[in-house]
């Protein structure tokens, strides 16, 4: 049993050097969190609204977690002139939660609708885990509004699948978390009992042990536990899951995974942490012939929440992608 009241939505809109708003897109409302102009376009007194010289960056967290994965992000590619959103995905913080729409057809039109509202013709979309496979989708089904991808910690799903089936060590690694979530209920209370105690045991299983005992990683695991138990996110982020294993039956499934096979054109960036446990660096590095346009690149000192525990690191490769502003 829990022994602190169940949060609201809203405990998730932290203050900071940031602005949060909503913005509805493909049917369903979207907690965002958009960073501060940056210093240069400040200082030309350009006043608020669409720069149509800024690239803009939508930032996708990953299972159990919210936008605030992506502070140290935020902030950093805005003081690089970007124009840098972090999202609330469906089900999660914030955000709405319906009871349907966890498939990739709907998650990547869930990311073209926010590229049009937010008043862009493309993005570049970045991604953690199951928010790099919602890049991963949405490069493949709307190309045409992709500029490019950048994942942290999250192979091609086909690839992914491939590794699992075939390395021992990743099917060790991945598999018996993903089963365990098929079953019904008792994962939504795996989630949320004991404050979310099981968010936090995740969290530091899978990063770099230096990180985990710093007082960041404390905070960080404080709002994590906290979000999970925001009515309704616990089991939205289970089904993200429950969908990627049921369909592999049904004909919408294989659909997907067949349209996954599409080789992605655009500019990829492959990051993982040194000492990810979780997802191997050899999964990570599957695939070529699926984004020919990839870069790998191994973040040092961190593990699968490498852009949370070497911020600067990732942020100064995410940088290398999108170049300036307006080129």
């Amino acid at each position: 049993m829990s022994s602190t009241p169940t949060p609201d939505p809203s405990s998730v809109r932290y203050d900071g050097a940031w602005t949060h708003r909503d913005v509805h897109a493909n049917g369903i409302r979207f907690h965002i969190v958009e960073a501060p102009e940056s210093p240069a376009r400040a200082a030309s007194g350009q006043r608020a609204g669409v720069d149509p010289d800024a690239t803009l960056v939508l930032l996708l967290h990953g299972f159990g977690d919210f936008w605030w994965s992506w502070r140290h992000q935020l902030t950093g590619l805005a003081d690089r002139g970007h124009r840098v959103v972090a999202v609330d995905l469906r089900g999660y913080g914030d955000s709405d939660k319906p009871p349907r729409g966890y498939d990739g057809w709907t998650l990547a039109g869930d990311v073209a609708g926010l590229i049009r509202a937010l008043g862009h013709t493309e993005a570049t979309l970045v991604g953690h885990a199951e928010g790099g496979l919602v890049c991963w989708a949405t490069a493949v089904l709307h190309p045409r509004l992709v500029r490019s991808i950048a994942l942290v910690s999250s192979p091609h799903p086909v690839a992914l699948k491939r590794a699992v089936l075939r390395d021992r060590r990743q099917r060790a690694a991945w598999l018996p978390n993903f089963l365990r979530y098929q079953l019904p209920r008792y994962p939504e209370q795996l989630l949320t009992t004991a404050d979310g105690f099981e968010i936090e045991r995740l969290l530091r299983a899978r990063v770099d042990p230096r990180w985990s005992g710093s007082a960041e990683f404390v905070d960080t695991a404080r709002r994590m536990r906290s979000a999970i138990r925001i009515p309704g996110v616990a089991h939205c982020a289970l089904e993200y899951q429950r969908w990627a294993f049921r369909s592999q039956w049904r004909p919408d499934g294989r659909r997907f995974m067949s349209m996954m096979r599409e080789p992605v054109r655009v500019q990829v960036l492959s990051l993982y942490g040194e000492t990810d446990p979780y997802i191997l660096d050899t999964t990570v590095r599957r695939g070529h012939n699926l984004a020919p346009n990839r870069r790998v690149a191994q973040i040092p000192s961190a593990g699968h929440f490498a852009h949370q525990e070497n911020p600067d690191a990732v942020t100064a490769e995410l940088a290398k992608l999108l170049g300036r502003p307006g080129s």
